[in-house]
């Protein structure tokens, strides 16, 4: 079977084609293109903006992945999109454009939730067994396990997504958007020599990154425009740009690997999958491997052609459903800006 797989929840626009076996085994990636709209720096991305960018490139990327997997629309078993979660307009386009295939080519149509689609993602890429998930994005953080045939949350944010904490730091330090705000943030925190202490706010198993980001805006404030220059408490050296975006990172990343811990504990898992555009994040991966391996255990992860936003992943999720029985109606073809990853029944796991 092979599925088209359309992916707009955000400022990543994704089209890609799969190919399940017909008698089992790994599934066979026919194309993956994407397109990211890419705001100026200091500023964020907005719906009508990112729909605009969507609706303008979704044709041309569609023709380029069937001509890339060198397979024609006879060849398509079923239309899988982003149903949501993410943000209102940019969901409408795709869905729209979803429609629009499936009658325009006879084709069924199959609505993904986005998490379910980059937890599938990563267990087909890592072939982790039944790990705990971090999920980690500029619009969701929440730590999964499965049970029961549901993707259960056992924490998230409670707040702002981590992901769009790095983002906003990026934007009030004036950081390119390009290739990613996050991408960027981390390139600077690998030269960052002195940590500054910030909020450290974890909740049970939530976390709150609002009030840490606050913290920081204040400092680089004092950083940028103050009457006098920051130092190192300890060296008496300058703080820089840098130096915050190492603290930052240092202090988010505590805070995930914390409730990651409990969350194995909690289950028994010795084994963690880190998805999501934040996942494919060097430092952050170290950490959770660091305490792993305190425990004896792995830690899985992607690069950033499947943790950043895919249109694979939504044709690999889509077409798991679709094999189950699982078909969206025509008029029920519809796109939801919250979508819980619990709320989606897993009917191709045991």
């Amino acid at each position: 079977m092979i599925a088209l797989g359309l992916e707009g929840s955000a400022n990543k626009l994704g089209v890609g084609l799969i190919l399940h076996p017909a008698k089992g085994g790994p599934a066979t990636i026919l194309s993956n293109i994407r397109h990211t709209f890419v705001s100026p720096p200091g500023e964020g991305f907005l719906p009508k903006d990112t729909a605009k960018h969507h609706r303008s490139w979704i044709t041309r990327l569609i023709l380029q992945a069937l001509k890339e997997a060198g397979v024609t629309v006879a060849d398509i078993d079923c239309i899988c999109y982003t149903k949501g979660p993410g943000m209102g307009a940019p969901l409408q386009s795709v869905a729209i454009t979803a429609r629009t295939l499936s009658l325009l080519w006879g084709k069924e149509l199959v609505g993904v939730n986005h998490c379910v689609g980059h937890i599938e993602m990563g267990r087909e890429i890592t072939s982790a067994q039944n790990p705990v998930v971090l999920y980690v994005s500029g619009g969701n953080t929440q730590v999964i396990a499965y049970a029961s045939q549901r993707y259960r949350i056992f924490g998230e944010a409670l707040d702002i997504a981590v992901g769009n904490c790095l983002d906003r730091f990026a934007r009030t330090l004036l950081i390119s958007n390009d290739p990613a705000p996050g991408y960027n943030i981390e390139q600077m925190a690998k030269k960052g020599r002195h940590f500054v202490d910030l909020p450290y706010a974890v909740k049970g198993m939530d976390c709150s990154f609002s009030g840490i980001l606050a913290s920081i805006d204040i400092l680089a404030d004092k950083l940028q425009n103050g009457p006098t220059e920051m130092k190192d408490e300890e060296t008496g050296e300058p703080i820089t740009r840098e130096d915050l975006c190492f603290s930052l990172q240092e202090t988010v990343y505590a805070m995930l690997v914390e409730i990651t811990e409990r969350a194995m504990a909690h289950v028994g898992s010795s084994q963690v999958l880190i998805v999501g555009g934040v996942g494919s994040n060097e430092r952050l991966q170290e950490m959770m491997g660091m305490m792993a391996k305190d425990r004896g255990g792995s830690v899985f992860a992607t690069d950033e052609r499947f943790c950043i936003d895919n249109g694979i992943m939504i044709a690999h999720a889509g077409l798991l459903a679709y094999r189950t029985g699982f078909r969206t109606p025509l008029e029920e073809s519809t796109c939801t800006q919250r979508f819980r990853t619990d709320e989606v029944f897993v009917k191709w796991r045991d």
